[in-house]
This record gives structure tokens, sequence and C-alpha cells, in this order.
């Protein structure tokens, strides 16, 4: 499978831009290809399979802990230069980093991703993803890798927006969500089946003295 490329300024990525300067979030129903989804999948069970994904920790540095109370998980974090599938989901999303930057100026400098599997039953309850310490993390960026997923499965990301407003997102294979990091509450709800994702964080410089 070829490398994938996508320009900063293609229709699908300024949409995205459009949505979260209206609104703060964005869901594209059909964001990666097909046979990308599903190499994606692979690669993610694969690593389940071989005991890489570890459960998920909530909190930050020594102050983390394991909670399947609050999130049930398991999760690997990415690094480049290890599966072509990974790459081309990366490059997309420095695709994505750029043409926010230019849409938005919100001076976003890298990019942070991990697989996610929860298993039957786990969920995530209601959180923001910036952490109290940190304010780096801008961009919330979630791409489901299920296929066949139907919405009695469960799993729904659960967004809740201005004015009481809940919205969910079936977890389909192939689905974007995009939204900002510090104002969107949204939790994880358990599902009959392994869910599969990337989750990920675009990241600004952060406030610490040097």
């Amino acid at each position: 499978m070829r490398a994938m490329q996508i320009s900063s300024d293609h229709p699908l990525l300024l949409r995205i831009v459009d949505d979260l300067a209206e609104r703060g979030w964005s869901q594209q129903n059909i964001f990666l290809p097909l046979d990308l989804t599903r190499a994606l999948a692979a690669e993610c069970r694969k690593r389940a399979a071989e005991g890489e994904l570890a459960p998920a920790a909530v909190g930050r540095g020594p102050f983390s802990e394991i909670r399947e109370g609050i999130r049930g998980d398991h999760i690997q974090w990415l690094e480049p230069g290890q599966v072509e599938a990974c790459d081309s989901y990366l490059g997309l999303m420095n695709s994505l980093r750029e043409a926010m930057n230019r849409g938005l100026f919100l001076g976003l400098e890298d990019f942070e991703s991990h697989f996610a599997l929860y298993p039957p039953g786990a969920f995530y309850l209601k959180h923001v993803d910036r952490f109290r310490d940190d304010d780096r993390r801008m961009v919330s960026a979630v791409i489901y890798l299920n296929d066949g997923w139907l919405p009695e499965h469960g799993g729904q990301l659960r967004m809740y927006l201005d004015e009481g407003f809940e919205h969910d997102v079936v977890p389909t294979g192939g689905c974007l969500v995009v939204f900002l990091s510090a104002e969107v509450p949204h939790e994880v709800l358990p599902a009959t089946r392994d869910r599969l994702s990337l989750t990920g964080w675009f990241r600004r410089r952060g406030n610490e003295p040097f």
C-alpha cells in the first residue's frame, strides 16, 4: 500500500477548519479510504494480540494511575517509521495540522497519537482532553477503525456541546471526529464488541518556563 499524501488546502481539510471555527468540532464520516482503515485496524489487532497494548492511565506523569472505573481502553503510542499504514495516517494528520495553522492561527507544532482498543463493556467517563497543568493540547482527533459497525453495537462518542446539546458519534470505520480539546467534554459509551480507534492531539508550544 502506498503512503498517502494530501494537500493542506484539500477541500475536506478546509471543511474541518471551517467547522472548528464555527462550532468547535467537526465530524467527517468518510475521511480514511477503506484500504488504509483496514490496514490500521489489522495493525491495532496485531499489536493487541502480541501484548503490546497496555491499560490506559488517567492523569499525567507521577500522578497517573490505571482506574478501570474511569476508562477501560488499552493503548499504544505511535512512533513514525515503524509501519507504512501508520506513517500514512500521520502524514494526513500533518496536512490537517498545516491547514488548521493557516486557517485558525493555532500555532500547532506537533501531533501525538495512540491506538486505542476498548474491549466489550469498556468505557471512558465524561472528561476533557487538556490536562490542568499542561495547556499544549489544542485539538483532539479520533479516527475509527471498526468494520461493519452498527448503532446497536454501542461504543458511541458522546460530545457535550453548548446549551445542553449532546451529539453521539457512531464509531464506524473511516470516520474522523475533530474537536477543541479544552472546550468539548465527551465520553465513550460501552460497546458489545471490540472498539478500535486512533486517538490523537495536535499540540502547541507549552507555557512552561525554559
